[in-house]
């Protein structure tokens, strides 16, 4: 299935699954498919519902000044949007009434942008999200015939994949921020270690603690520990990680007198992935800014709003009655809430549960 320019069906879809971990996603793709489909430019626009500016709008190879004009002019009144999903449609098609709202108005933009001839698909999903993919001729150009149509109508599953894809890789990329973010909120150091001990990942009070070096540091980029006794368990650890051993609980003596506590837990992860990430510890550091908001608590814990709010209570050094006069519930209702909190903390007893929530340790 090739197209103009000696490009092959199979270039379109490298560039629209291999563009999806690069610095600009979905640009190469855009240039692939316009290429493809013998198009001046093509345009992705990502959004949903009811937005009144879109998360993404991508025309790369167009003057700039064309999407900064459709965004303030025509993205909440573009007559080309709504189409039948999944279905490479033509504006003339899709648009037949000129005297329409807006119809005019975007013809003119359409004129002064020098592309009147457009093809498109709308995809829309379960979450949401929509993706709407677009491939413009300028007026140079004859309009699109049936071999280009069938040629995008073509590509509409992988394009679908693909936006799947992207979506998950976007959620999953905040969901780290959340996470990060709340760990650093409950004053707590992380460092991810590989299988050799050499230091995969940190974050930012991990980081200030190797470079202190006071008992725990950077060696050339492998963790060490100044007591022998714990560096050997923890290369123990990594020696039979795949037996998954239970978590490894130690402190590091300081001078100040603020010893750090530290749990070293096994990573669970898929077997092609175990040559880099295969031990995360956990430091809890004294004298930190630990103000335990609810917010980071259910973040950190996937607890409910109530129990996450139940849970600050009672680390503040409430008891269960109190917080549950506090929140206004029923102390039936609250410890049906705190058996909750403990089946998904890993915490057995309340005193377990505060000592969990003040060091971010499990």
């Amino acid at each position: 299935m090739a197209g103009p320019a000696n490009i092959e069906f199979p270039d379109v879809l490298e560039a629209l699954f291999g563009g999806l971990l690069e610095p600009q996603p979905w640009e190469r793709f855009l240039h692939a498919l316009a290429r493809w489909l013998d198009a001046s430019y093509a345009t992705l626009i990502l959004t949903a519902p009811g937005l009144t500016e879109p998360g993404t709008i991508l025309t790369p190879g167009a003057n700039p000044k064309t999407n900064e004009d459709y965004l303030a002019s025509f993205f909440t009144t573009d007559p080309f949007k709504g189409l039948p999903e999944g279905q490479v449609t033509s504006f003339a098609e899709f648009v037949r009434d000129p005297d329409a709202p807006g119809v005019a108005a975007y013809l003119g933009f359409l004129d002064k942008a020098g592309g009147n001839q457009v093809l498109g698909v709308d995809l829309r999903f379960e979450t949401g999200f929509e993706a709407r993919c677009r491939a413009t001729r300028d007026q140079s150009l004859p309009d699109f015939t049936e071999v280009e149509r069938a040629r995008f109508q073509s590509l509409v599953p992988h394009l679908r994949n693909a936006a799947r894809l992207f979506e998950r890789l976007q959620l999953a990329v905040a969901e780290h921020g959340v996470y990060h973010g709340a760990v650093e909120q409950l004053g707590v150091g992380t460092i991810i270690l590989d299988k050799t001990g050499r230091i995969a990942r940190s974050n930012a009070m991990a980081e200030r603690l190797l470079q202190d070096g006071e008992g725990i540091s950077n060696a050339a980029g492998k963790l060490r520990l100044a007591d022998a006794a714990q560096q050997r368990a923890i290369e123990q650890l990594l020696a039979h990680i795949d037996e998954t051993p239970q978590p490894h609980r130690f402190k590091i003596a300081r001078q100040d007198g603020g010893d750090l506590a530290i749990v070293a837990r096994p990573m669970v992860v898929p077997a092609m992935m175990r040559g880099g990430a295969s031990l995360a510890l956990f430091i809890s550091v004294p004298g930190e800014d630990t103000q335990l908001d609810p917010a980071a608590i259910r973040d950190l814990f996937q607890l409910t709003r109530m129990e996450a709010t139940l849970a600050a209570s009672l680390a503040s050094g409430r008891s269960l009655v109190d917080a549950a006069d506090l929140l206004g519930i029923a102390h039936n209702t609250a410890r049906a809430h705190l058996r909750s909190i403990f089946a998904k903390t890993g915490a057995r007893r309340q005193s377990q549960l505060v000592h969990l929530l003040r060091s971010g340790l499990q």
